[in-house]
């Protein structure tokens, strides 16, 4: 199991470029499956998720190749289908949460898609059912067998288009059903679909492709369906996940950097709450400039009460970066609530951050309260294991502020969701190391 070690309490200074959107990665690689044609794929994380996804469609036999930096072709013209019954996929796909994500262009392509219950981040439950309902909605027959955790759906008779609410706006259930939908007969309708970027670019690359949506960004979505789709070339955005994560990392070692090439217009609320943590950011140009704070203080109501920052569905704020806002809260001046609505244990690294100092009182699974320190007190080095990919990154960033040594174990986590991280941290001046 690697290991970071890392001498914290260090002032960083530069630039830093993000890597693309692991979560949108995850859906437009398996837009591939679509058609027969060549698909090509700009900014590709070099991360594991990403690269298990790869390697999971190369087992269904779609020809890639790497034609630069990020840059991949596809090649879906000799899909086995057979394959999903093997030992080998079912090994794979149940190591990959976003292995889901290859039943919708599966089912809608081929008449069946199969996946063993897939992997990922333990913070909670994370139910598959809008997905399953959403291709029952267009016609399609499923099947789980509990004894070997293993879901079939299939259309013998081909999807047909129909309107459909989704029981909740997921943003997983939302892509799977429309890379369904976009070969079905007729018309679907899909109301309370999740509306982030990602699914907007997932929909953008599928009408480049010759589908029929509309809709994009709104919760309510209208896809035609049409009897084929063809290839395309297609850019993944930076991802806003690793943004919001070094401006914490700014604000946390009182650092002077610069996020390159952000796409702020896609970033939604992102900027704004940070500010509501005191958090100085500049837009220049498509760049962020975070610069150095010895103090930020975290905002409260109008009324006085005590800052609440949650999660929501987009528009609203991401989940992923609750961890990063709660960490970066530890070091600031006031309180604030954090409240985690959509995950019951991804607030239970908390323990490791009040181990280094940091005030904090877990309330239940979902609220905890942060008592900034102020920087009056400065949190300490200590050894810490990651939970998750989201937590882990909110513990290296702890430790980068630490005063001391802290050893960071499991990193396998944080190398899920962030591409070559302690490399680009050296560059900023940041003394991190490896260990295996």
């Amino acid at each position: 199991m690697g290991a970071f070690e890392i001498i914290g309490g260090k002032k960083l200074k530069g630039e830093i470029t993000p890597q693309g959107a692991k979560n949108e990665a995850l859906q437009v690689i398996n837009a591939v499956l679509l058609t027969d044609q060549e698909v090509i794929i700009n900014n590709i994380p070099d991360i594991i998720d990403v690269n298990k996804l790869i390697d999971l469609l190369k087992t269904l036999g779609v020809k890639i190749k790497k034609i630069g930096k990020g840059s991949y072709s596809f090649l879906a013209d000799e899909v086995d289908v057979d394959t999903m019954t093997s030992e080998e996929f079912k090994r794979k796909g149940a190591s990959l949460r976003g292995s889901i994500m290859v039943v919708g262009p599966l089912l809608a392509r081929f008449g069946k898609g199969y996946i063993p219950k897939p992997g990922g981040d333990k913070i909670g439950r994370r139910r598959l059912d809008t997905h399953f309902i959403g291709f029952q909605n267009l016609g399609a027959e499923f099947d789980y067998n509990p004894d070997t955790n293993f879901y079939k759906a299939h259309s013998p008779k081909g999807l047909k288009g129909t309107f459909m609410l989704l029981d909740e706006a997921s943003v997983t259930g939302t892509a799977n059903i429309v890379m369904a939908a976009v070969l079905a007969k007729g018309e679907t309708t899909i109301y309370n679909a999740a509306c982030e970027p990602y699914i907007q670019q997932l929909c953008e690359m599928l009408n480049s492709m010759g589908a029929n949506i509309s809709g994009l960004g709104s919760n309510k979505i209208i896809i035609n369906g049409v009897e084929k789709l063809g290839g395309c070339s297609h850019t993944i955005l930076p991802d806003m996940i690793e943004i919001g994560s070094f401006i914490g990392l700014a604000a946390m070692t009182q650092s002077e950097i610069t996020i390159k090439n952000v796409s702020y217009e896609k970033l939604g609320m992102i900027p704004n709450v940070f500010k509501k943590l005191g958090i100085k950011l500049e837009r220049i140009g498509d760049d962020i400039f975070i610069p150095s704070q010895e103090n930020y203080e975290i905002e409260s109501f109008i009324d006085g009460s005590i800052m609440t920052i949650s999660d929501a569905p987009w528009p609203g704020f991401t989940p992923d970066l609750l961890s990063i806002i709660l960490v970066t809260a530890t070091q600031a001046r006031g309180s604030v609530l954090i409240h985690q609505k959509m995950f019951e244990s991804r607030l239970f690294f908390v323990d490791k951050l009040i181990d280094m100092g940091a005030q904090i009182i877990l309330c239940d699974p979902h609220r905890a309260t942060v008592i900034g320190l102020n920087r009056k007190t400065s949190l300490k080095g200590i050894t810490m294991t990651s939970p998750d990919i989201r937590a882990g990154v909110s513990l290296l960033i702890a430790a980068l502020s630490a005063e001391g040594k802290s050893t960071v174990l499991n990193i396998e986590q944080i190398d899920r969701g962030y591409e070559n991280i302690e490399e680009r941290l050296l560059n900023l001046g940041a003394q991190i190391k490896r260990i295996n």
